[in-house]
């Protein structure tokens, strides 16, 4: 019973397969990643390093949001990043950072990278039935992250680097998303690459188990029911009756045993009272907004919701929601404003209901209407991540793109931004014509993704711009600099790392 190897931990995930991979627009090549990773060493030179794990981690995460694995939206984000860190902020690891976000994929699982990214597919979200559920499967996995497993893991390679691992790693959690099958992925990473890991990285017994007893630990100091993971991993036990094809891709990279959730009961019934808290409805609300956002192409998403009311005439609050949401998104929005107005009135305090009716309003052409919603959120909830995504992209809409530039800046300077948002507002920045700063933002775009190089092209863009300012210039120069000096650093760790390559199987 072992926690799975990086193989099978990403069965599932979602992909296409490393050769389709290094085809995608703005994906990594072999040369890109030499140009970015710096060499992990062999297990008697060095520990893996939280930089390093960093840099792997920032690798995969590119690869899976250039193929649009990750799901981009504000709304979930948000959630998915408050919860997670309201139980990372609580281990014992101060120096890392983590990133919470949902994978567009159906599959009951999740995983962590390297670097403190943890993945929640949006199908085990939508398997959850109570908060505590969802908690407690990313309360597992920050302990993966916080108790180093993978780098110890890695301690037992000799000869491995972090290109192989990195785009090995990559390449087999894109390809899983195109519904091949685990052998055939790793099949296809082997024939693609002349790099290879000379064995599998395995998350030992002991490493699963220590991750239950850290992640039980955090779920209770952070208020959430700490029975809850063996009873989420009990329940997607009993679907294992059903046949193998049933079986959850969460047991696959997560194989649990009755000793296993028996010594997770009892380690959660030791703790002590609890006090739980109640489900929020932040929890039910992104639970609906993820199930339309999931549909499949082609599927009707009102039709849920359809069938849900011939059995269920008395809609709770999240799933009058999620009607609405699902009209909206089926090209109906003049159905939902009705139904998303109500509710911002009746509940004012509930964001989510503001950025839906602004959203709703400005599909339907109202974009004044969109507005001033949109800037009644603002006041209520200033530099709230959705509210001033959603209120950019009614700025940009109503062609006010310098208003949309100051508002997005603000939220820039204010709050760590992903990279979409700093895509965002590199776009309103060039709509408004201020195309110096569009190729500045665009070079931390490429910063916050790992690629320096391109980085650097757009900060040489920026101070070709004619007219620029004294303090724009002075801005772009300095942290060209500073990326100039990195970039060697960076190709010379590739070029230790290179010398250090295993041999190809058969070689």
């Amino acid at each position: 019973m072992r926690c799975p190897t990086f193989a099978n931990l990403c069965s599932g995930l979602a992909g296409i397969g490393l050769t389709a991979w290094l085809l995608l627009p703005g994906a990594l090549n072999a040369q890109s990643v030499q140009d970015q990773l710096p060499e992990m060493g062999t297990a008697a030179q060095a520990t893996l390093s939280l930089e390093d794990e960093y840099r792997i981690g920032r690798m995969v995460m590119r690869g899976l949001r250039d193929s649009g694995a990750i799901m981009e939206d504000p709304e979930v984000s948000e959630y998915m990043q408050s919860l997670g860190l309201r139980l990372s902020s609580l281990a014992h690891d101060g120096n890392r950072s983590f990133n919470f976000f949902l994978v567009r994929d159906s599959a009951i699982n999740a995983f962590a990278l390297p670097g403190g990214f943890i993945g929640i597919h949006s199908g085990l979200l939508l398997e959850t039935n109570k908060e505590s559920e969802l908690a407690a499967v990313l309360a597992h996995e920050v302990a993966h992250v916080t108790q180093r497993h993978i780098a110890r893991g890695l301690e037992n390679q000799a000869r491995a680097n972090l290109v192989s691992t990195a785009a090995t790693l990559a390449a087999i959690l894109i390809g899983a998303m195109a519904g091949g099958s685990s052998d055939a992925t790793i099949g296809a990473v082997t024939a693609a690459q002349n790099l290879a890991i000379q064995s599998q990285i395995n998350f030992t017994r002991e490493h699963e188990y220590e991750a239950d007893r850290v992640g039980i630990g955090l779920l209770h100091t952070a208020g959430f029911d700490p029975t809850s993971m063996a009873s989420f991993f009990d329940t997607m036990g009993r679907r294992t009756q059903l046949g193998p094809d049933r079986v959850p891709e969460l047991l696959r990279t997560h194989p649990v045993t009755s000793a296993r959730i028996a010594e997770a009961r009892g380690r959660a019934n030791q703790i002590g009272a609890t006090v739980v808290a109640p489900d929020s409805l932040s929890y039910a609300l992104t639970k609906e907004r993820v199930r339309v956002l999931n549909t499949p192409a082609g599927v009707d998403p009102r039709a849920y919701y359809k069938s849900l009311t011939e059995n269920e005439p008395d809609l709770s609050l999240a799933q009058i929601y999620g009607q609405a949401l699902a009209q909206l998104m089926a090209g109906d929005a003049a159905a939902a404003i009705p139904t998303f107005t109500r509710l911002r009135d009746q509940y004012p305090e509930v964001l989510q209901f503001h950025t839906a009716l602004g959203q709703a309003q400005l599909s339907a052409g109202q974009t004044k209407a969109a507005l001033d919603t949109l800037e009644r959120a603002r006041v209520l909830a200033p530099r709230n991540v959705p509210i001033t995504v959603r209120y950019g992209e009614a700025l940009l809409q109503a062609g006010r793109p310098k208003r949309a530039h100051e508002v997005l800046l603000d939220l820039f300077n204010n709050v760590p931004p992903s990279q979409e948002q700093i895509r965002m507002t590199a776009i309103a920045a060039n709509a408004a014509g201020d195309v110096a700063d569009a190729y500045s933002y665009m070079a931390e775009y490429h910063i916050m993704g790992g690629d320096l190089p391109l980085a650097i092209n757009q900060l040489e863009l920026a101070l070709s711009v004619p007219n620029l300012t004294d303090v724009q210039r002075a801005k772009f120069l300095a942290r060209l600099k500073e990326l100039r000096e990195a970039l060697p650093k960076e190709r010379a760790r590739m070029e230790r790392a290179t010398q250090q390559r295993p041999a190809p199987p058969g070689g």
